[in-house]
């Protein structure tokens, strides 16, 4: 059986050849992002490349302290239906590891448009996004503590976790919204309702 995973030796060479092709893709390309969706490079194997929860980029264990360098990565990146993340060359895909989500939102801005409110958020690699109908938020429930971790949709299946210190302000947002009959707890941005929890559990954990 062919051994899939590429390994430290070549790993090195393998990432600073990825690097000058990506830069390649995207050179010129005034501020787009390479159309990664459209390329079905041949698998190379698997990367000692980790994004951790805090959206940290670690190669080989240590973390990748150059931010030009992680942003142009995140510019290659592509999680496909398989479930694992890529990143993706026209001619080569290699497969990285996600601790949590693949970005994390860090800023967060509230505004009014068309009189409807917008919230527009800016991610760790430089991406701003509007949630709404094409850009939805998810909200999880998460551990015995049942802490609420909200999630964008950014690109492609490629999500940010909202950072705590901006999850506190988008909670903030909430108001009272009723969905199918039910009143739940939601976040409103531009056409979008996202609910969070329904009002009566809201009410329990204000107790």
């Amino acid at each position: 059986m062919a051994d899939h995973t590429l390994k430290s030796t070549t790993d090195a060479a393998g990432l600073a050849a990825m690097i000058s092709r990506a830069q390649a893709q995207t050179a010129g390309a005034k501020g787009s992002l390479p159309p990664v969706d459209r390329w079905e490079p041949a698998f190379c194997g698997d990367l000692d490349m980790e994004i951790r929860a805090d959206g940290t980029w670690f190669y080989m264990g240590t973390p990748i302290g150059r931010e030009a360098l992680v942003r142009l990565f995140s510019t290659v990146l592509r999680k496909d239906a398989d479930g694992k993340t890529y990143l993706v060359t026209p001619v080569e895909k290699v497969g990285i590891r996600v601790q949590d989500a693949h970005f994390v939102a860090v800023e967060m801005t509230a505004s009014a448009q068309d009189d409807q409110q917008v919230l527009t958020f800016r991610t760790n690699v430089g991406d701003v996004v509007e949630a709404g109908p094409e850009h939805p938020l998810r909200f999880v429930f998460e551990g015995e503590d049942h802490a609420l971790k909200p999630y964008l949709h950014v690109r492609g299946r490629l999500e940010a976790l909202v950072s705590r210190a901006v999850m506190y302000d988008l909670v903030e947002l909430g108001e009272p919204v009723e969905i199918e009959g039910k009143a739940m707890f939601a976040i409103r941005s531009g056409s979008a309702v996202f609910p969070i929890m329904p009002m009566d559990e809201l009410d329990r954990l204000a107790r």
